[in-house]
């Protein structure tokens, strides 16, 4: 396709160029506080199911007895 260039809002060394930075600029503010609002989100969730998981007692859980341990006959001989 000649007489066509390829337009980028990249310069040669991929740093963003002053259009690119002009066509952000409104966006910017409302960006960083929309991630800020989601990641306060995700920590508060986070953090109260820590909270609500730490109360609780497992009372009601039956935890079985440690297992008896019987020797086998082979690993006294293997020992000796």
């Amino acid at each position: 396709m000649a007489g066509f260039s390829r337009s980028s809002y990249y310069v040669g060394n991929h740093s963003q160029s002053d259009a690119l930075i002009r066509a952000r600029r409104p966006y910017l503010v409302k960006n960083a506080v929309t991630g800020i609002a989601i990641a306060a989100f995700a920590v508060g969730v986070y953090a109260y199911t820590i909270h609500a998981i730490g109360q609780d007692e497992f009372e009601d859980v039956k935890v079985p007895d440690a297992p008896q341990v019987v020797p086998q006959q082979g690993a006294q001989k293997a020992s000796k």
